[in-house]
């Protein structure tokens, strides 16, 4: 099985024990788009609106692509500047795609309470609450 673990850039340094975790289980591990480059964004924004614009465009259409080659998604959503389990406007649009691709769709933590909560509900994500065991 692979797995495709989406998250907002400041849950990248959660991922390492968790990909080990997962390979030890036997799995094969996708790593968020911009996992070894985690400036980009940032960078992309330094060059300008336009620039900015064509690297978000890039990554939404990196992650349909890989969308295509993976069974699962992983999403991490932890805390993040006071919001209980977060989940980010890209890392909705890859749930999302996950979805409409028939994926298996797994969320560590619960469902975050706010504006997407219904929609994120209507994707059924199994929820782990942190047990990796539960992926299947």
């Amino acid at each position: 099985m692979k797995v495709f673990i989406i998250c907002s850039k400041a849950f990248y340094k959660d991922i390492p024990p968790i990909k080990e975790e997962l390979e030890k289980m036997g799995y094969s591990v996708e790593l968020p788009n911009s996992y070894y480059n985690p400036d980009a964004e940032k960078n992309s924004w330094a060059q300008g609106t336009k620039e900015h614009a064509e690297f978000k465009a890039k990554m939404f259409r990196m992650s349909e692509e890989r969308m295509n080659s993976i069974d699962a998604v992983l999403t991490l959503n932890f805390e993040k500047n006071g919001k209980k389990n977060y989940i980010g406007g890209a890392t909705f649009i890859e749930i999302y795609e996950a979805f409409m691709k028939n994926k298996k769709i797994y969320l560590y933590n619960d469902i975050p309470e706010g504006m997407l909560y219904d929609e994120i509900s209507g994707f059924s994500p199994i929820i782990i609450h942190g047990n990796l065991s539960l992926i299947k």
